[in-house]
């Protein structure tokens, strides 16, 4: 199945914040630049999944109604991953020894006391599992980077702790409104 990967508009909030699961808006011209850019190379007709976070619903409903993708699938599973007590936090006022902790384990640490990475790639393992059953060709996915790394780990064919080994050591960058496209 060939899946075309979008990252969401850039959110509202300022620079240095953590900000994972929290749902946070964007704005509508920064939508609009983006859907204008993706829509052109993307396939029409193509079931489109979204996280349910205004960040990815507010490109994600323009853009089904754009390449007339039917009603867009919203689900949980492609939600960013949840930093707990961190969520909004200056990456900078973290405490350090917590940052350390997380270092030391990057798919066991639970940042924040909120998820951690295994149990993202738990649940992207299960989203894929399930969108392969169903059949489809190809699908288009509007999410968030940390996702979009999972889904590229995924695609690799790995077990699910190399999955989330593998997506937190491979952190590159991926840019707002990017398209990626992946074999899975």
């Amino acid at each position: 199945m060939l899946l075309h990967l979008i990252r969401h508009p850039q959110p509202v909030i300022g620079k240095g914040l953590c900000y994972g699961s929290s749902d946070l808006a964007v704005t509508e011209e920064d939508c609009r630049k983006v859907l204008d850019q993706v829509s052109p190379v993307l396939p029409p007709h193509a079931p489109l999944y979204s996280s349910p976070l205004q960040r990815c619903v507010f490109l994600a409903e323009p853009l089904a109604t754009a390449l007339s993708a039917g009603p867009v699938r919203y689900d949980p599973r492609l939600m960013e991953m949840h930093f707990g007590t961190w969520e909004q936090c200056a990456w900078d006022d973290l405490p350090r020894a917590e940052i350390d902790q997380w270092a030391a384990d990057v798919v066991g640490y639970r940042p924040g006391g909120g998820e951690n990475v295994l149990h993202v790639a738990q649940r992207i393992d299960a989203f894929c599992t399930d969108l392969l059953s169903r059949g489809h060709g190809q699908a288009i996915i509007v999410c968030h980077a940390g996702t979009i790394r999972m889904l590229q780990a995924r695609a690799l064919n790995l077990s699910v702790p190399k999955m989330a080994e593998h997506a937190a050591i491979n952190a590159h960058a991926i840019a707002f409104g990017e398209v990626l496209t992946l074999q899975l």
